[in-house]
């Protein structure tokens, strides 16, 4: 940590690092400005430099760099679009429930030595999105930052998408060829806990 800037590394549950998070370098801005009390902060990462700031909606709007989009491709009999947010992704447009299906096998597919992120995205209308993710090295999390970019990336041009995911939603900006993502960052002890009802006999 210096000032406004801090680096961070990402590692998944499987001991693989991770390029590029878009949901952990938000976290990571908002616990820096938490303590520094400015309004904007930078997180290296890698190759990159994410440029967080916080919104006056009580949000925070990262700008992410640069998107890759590939040509549609035929992977495996699947239709898809490779992504790159400084990490890969395979974006396919189908039913969200069939992730647990094709998120494994697209994973460790040949076509990606490195493995790769994987959603499928349902196409609600024009600007927004329903979509689940297997994370390379995690399997299905409930949300992710760089698989929103991704499937705003491979669905819209530019303009301002709402990917839906089931851990809640996140807000997509596209214009010239980068992309910009907004969403909250709460601490575990601020966010509501449900207490299981125990039977003490009496």
């Amino acid at each position: 940590m210096d000032g406004d800037d801090v680096t961070i590394g990402i590692v998944n549950p499987d001991g693989s690092r991770a390029e590029m998070s878009g949901n952990g370098t938000r976290i990571a801005a908002a616990w820096l400005m938490a303590r520094t009390g400015a309004g904007e902060a930078r997180v290296h990462v890698g190759a990159r430099t994410v440029a967080v700031r916080w919104t006056d909606d009580g949000l925070y709007e990262s700008e992410l760099g640069p998107v890759e989009v590939g040509r549609p491709e035929l992977v495996d009999g699947i239709d898809l679009t490779a992504v790159s947010v400084g990490n890969p992704h395979a974006v396919v447009v189908d039913e969200p429930s069939r992730i647990e299906e094709l998120g494994p096998r697209l994973e460790r597919h040949p076509r990606f030595p490195e493995r790769t992120n994987v959603q499928v995205v349902r196409v609600e209308r024009p600007g927004e999105v329903t979509a689940r993710v297997w994370e390379r090295g995690v399997g299905e999390t409930a949300a992710s930052g760089t698989s929103a970019v991704a499937v705003a990336a491979a669905t819209h041009g530019d303009g301002e998408v709402v990917v839906h995911f089931p851990g809640g939603d996140l807000r997509v900006r596209l214009a010239g060829g980068r992309a910009w993502l907004t969403g909250p960052a709460e601490p575990l002890d601020a966010l509501p806990v449900s207490r299981p009802e125990v039977d003490t006999g009496e």
